[in-house]
């Protein structure tokens, strides 16, 4: 008997299967509170994660699939709007235009009225994009940022941490392509191709992608700038995915040219063995923002155990029964010193 996994993982009673995206992610029905819907699915997606090992990895993988494709589905305006009104939901009344960016976060008390009216005002002076005014003034953090504009856009924003894209849909999009236009394709959603990138996409993304999913809708769905960086680097690494390539020819023989043994110039070209291909020089990475911030975190934990490792060779090995003399001062000082002169350039380094 196959596992129902929405009944014994979910809690979800028996009923309709799959279930609708409400069911799915434990939602009253037509629940429109995107914050909600994030927790909701942030904790759904953590419960699943427990069973992804064993004998139920591809239950549960498929599952967390399901539970991403229903959050993105219901925090984007424009396609929740049209999954409502398939479930049978009236809208008696048009809805209120979107509030912008700066209105979300006052709402949600990020920020005062004055910071955001002088974040505004900094874009305008500026050149900047206004999200991108309110994380160099320090106001918001860049994640912060970046659902304030998806609900202004009417769109989803998705964290990429929470989320692990769909196998066969990374493979269809080569490296080249992600990298050059900072793009991440996440999964195929009813026909439509849901593909993560900091601003919406252009036409001409659009167009490259649609070619390459048999003319499929292409959806955009917003992160923030540290985050994509670092899934692409991940799924993405340097030799993975890449466009398949044209040999470069070699000079073409002679028609009926022939080498000593009788076999002409291509056979005995063909039957020769072939040199392996130069691995490319693997491409270091920047660290992220994140990255530095865990390892200063580490740093700082080493430095302070070699205090403790010098305190206890002094007492217990250099001069048992004397405290704080030259030698106690030189091991203090030069053991925090060397393990800091090794460790901040291997931790600390961009």
């Amino acid at each position: 008997m196959a596992l129902d996994v929405y009944k014994e993982w979910l809690g979800i009673p028996e009923g309709p299967r799959p279930p609708d995206h409400y069911a799915l992610l434990r939602l009253k029905q037509f629940d429109d509170e995107v914050d909600r819907i994030r927790a909701n699915y942030k904790k759904l997606n953590a419960h699943v994660r427990r069973y992804a090992t064993g004998q139920y990895l591809d239950e549960s993988q498929a599952l967390l699939n399901e539970l991403a494709k229903a959050m993105l589905c219901l925090t984007d305006h424009d396609r929740k709007r049209e999954y409502d009104e398939s479930l049978g939901r009236e809208f008696t009344a048009e809805e209120a235009g979107p509030r912008t960016m700066d209105q979300v976060l006052v709402s949600q008390k990020h920020v005062t009225r004055d910071q955001a009216r002088e974040a505004v005002e900094y874009a305008e002076r500026s050149g900047l994009e206004v999200r991108d005014a309110f994380v160099q003034l320090k106001l918001v953090p860049s994640d912060v940022a970046t659902q304030a504009l998806a609900q202004e856009l009417g769109l989803s924003y998705v964290d990429l941490s929470d989320v692990t894209p769909d196998d066969a849909v990374l493979d269809q999009v080569p490296r080249k392509v992600v990298r050059q236009y900072s793009v991440l394709p996440l999964f195929l959603d009813a026909g439509t191709l849901l593909v993560a990138c900091v601003h919406q996409i252009d036409h001409v993304v659009e167009d490259e992608l649609r070619l390459r999913f048999d003319g499929a809708a292409i959806r955009t769905v917003l992160v923030a700038k540290s985050a994509l960086d670092e899934a692409i680097a991940r799924y993405y690494a340097p030799g993975l995915r890449q466009e398949p390539g044209v040999k470069t020819a070699a000079r073409s023989p002679v028609p009926g040219e022939k080498a000593a043994d009788g076999k002409t110039r291509s056979q005995e070209k063909s039957a020769a063995p072939q040199p392996a291909p130069r691995a490319a020089p693997k491409r270091i990475e920047p660290r992220s923002e994140e990255q530095l911030k865990q390892n200063r975190q580490i740093f700082i934990i080493v430095l302070c155990w070699s205090v403790v490792a010098a305190y206890l060779l002094d007492n217990f090995v250099v001069t048992p029964r004397v405290f704080l003399d030259m030698w106690s001062f030189l091991l203090f000082l030069g053991l925090p010193a060397l393990v800091a002169a090794i460790a901040g350039p291997l931790l600390l380094k961009r």
